[in-house]
């Protein structure tokens, strides 16, 4: 595929990511499950926080469409590629537990998109070991991130513990895929900022 292809597929990714209604190829974790009993104060709070995690997996799919654009290694791209597929179920999950709950998506959505492809392009012109330690960190933070949410959410919200659990499961695997494909280990100022820029956006996605 020459690389004109390879951009016309990321900007077809990116509208429908940003524009378009997510169709996950798994069942959502949470479909067989019913509705707890919550106040209306507690829904909210839910809401806020799965749009956080929205916005999370609209971020993921443009590191992961950034970074495979521009990675050398076929196997590395294949992984990326394979990480932005069940990301995709993550979004479409988020989504449908939003609108469950009557919320809405981000806002700024466009805005992180860019910021984010921005990012996995810039990641992925350093070299494939550099990409994939950049992915492999991402999902270690990601998934500090969801426990916390875990920690958050009331028990009795059974059906956003089911899609956050699942969640945390797959970024794990995502960062263990990277590790095997050879991810270099990230230095720690690096590592800082990324979690810098990631407590940024969840505070003004959590309300916007």
């Amino acid at each position: 595929m020459n690389l004109v292809d390879q951009w016309l597929i990321a900007f077809d990714n990116s509208l429908r990511t940003v524009a378009a209604k997510a169709h996950a190829t798994r069942p959502s974790p949470a479909v067989n499950l019913t509705e707890g009993d919550m106040s209306e104060t507690e829904k909210r709070e839910i809401e806020s926080l799965m749009r956080v995690n929205h916005v999370g997996e609209v971020c993921a799919q443009a590191l992961y469409q950034g970074q495979a654009l521009t990675a050398r290694n076929p196997e590395a791209r294949a992984a990326l590629e394979a990480a932005a597929h069940e990301e995709t179920d993550h979004l479409a999950w988020c989504e449908d537990r939003l609108n469950e709950l009557g919320g809405r998506k981000s806002l700024l959505n466009p805005v992180w998109y860019a910021g984010s492809f921005a990012l996995g392009a810039a990641a992925g012109v350093l070299g494939d070991k550099w990409n994939l330690g950049f992915l492999a960190e991402t999902e270690r933070q990601v998934e500090a991130h969801l426990d916390e949410h875990l920690k958050q959410l009331p028990e009795q919200d059974a059906k956003s513990r089911a899609i956050v659990r699942q969640m945390k499961e797959d970024e794990a695997h995502h960062a263990e895929t990277a590790i095997h494909y050879g991810a270099a280990e990230l230095p720690p100022p690096v590592k800082f900022a990324m979690r810098g820029m990631s407590k940024v956006m969840k505070r003004i996605a959590h309300h916007i």
